[in-house]
């Protein structure tokens, strides 16, 4: 089982581990475009304004661009304690067991505007790039990934879990059977609504529970039983779609 996380715009600072070695990330088919990203960041960083304007970033946060025009020489960390903010407090890697991230490493996945998609314990430096922008001298991250990251994440084998956001979900369509997951609550009128304020910290408690899992998915079924066993509402509705039910 794979389940793809978004990634969030906040990330921890230092780090204890080298600088960035793209070799020690998985999925090394994505090295090449990795690399032209990587640069491109860092020569942007050189330019202050212009790292702003393509960034979306106000003047307040040239902090973000220096952690860009460190990129290669930066201290890293492991993927998921880079990556902070709602979902990933949720989450609470800092309390899985060893064996907890033994299966995380296995199981968890993050989508990157930098990496493509990097495993739970990839080690990676602290940047700033976001799904929407795009860089003078390479145009749009997503039309950059979509036709490198598509075929490398079809070829994932076993149960594939989407929790991706919409904009990282642009960047590569799954394959016909992954199983896609809404955060959604009941109005008033008694309609289904996709949730906003809950969903990352929804998410994040479901990667925690598909991660520490003892039991092995490989079915939509099997992993709505494994989730309601966990406390959560889930129900299916498609073949391969699931909503879990917040309590609002």
């Amino acid at each position: 089982m794979l389940v793809l996380l978004p990634p969030s715009e906040t990330k921890a600072d230092g780090g204890r581990g080298g600088p960035l070695d793209l070799d020690a990330l998985s999925f090394p088919e994505l090295n090449p475009t990795r690399a032209k990203l990587a640069d491109a960041l860092a020569d942007l960083a050189t330019d202050v304004p212009a790292s702003i304007e393509a960034l979306g970033i106000t003047e307040r946060q040239t902090g973000e661009v220096a952690r860009n025009a460190a990129l290669w020489t930066s201290p890293t960390m492991p993927a998921l304690r880079r990556y902070t903010g709602v979902l990933y407090d949720a989450l609470d890697v800092k309390s899985f067991t060893r064996a907890g991230l033994e299966k995380a490493h296995r199981r968890l996945a993050v989508t990157s505007s930098l990496f493509g998609v990097v495993s739970a314990t990839d080690p990676i430096p602290a940047y700033r790039l976001s799904g929407g922008n795009a860089l003078p001298s390479i145009g749009t991250v997503r039309g950059l990934w979509k036709p490198v990251l598509e075929p490398v994440l079809r070829q994932v084998e076993g149960l594939v879990v989407d929790l991706r956001s919409g904009t990282y979900s642009a960047f590569a369509k799954l394959r016909p059977d992954a199983v896609v997951v809404r955060v959604v609550t009941e109005n008033d009128k008694g309609e289904r609504v996709t949730v906003s304020h809950f969903n990352k910290a929804y998410k994040g408690r479901l990667a925690r529970v598909l991660a520490t899992t003892r039991a092995e998915p490989s079915t939509v079924d099997q992993l709505a039983k494994v989730i309601r066993r966990a406390g959560l509402t889930v129900e299916r509705t498609g073949e391969h779609a699931l909503d879990l039910v917040t309590e609002g």
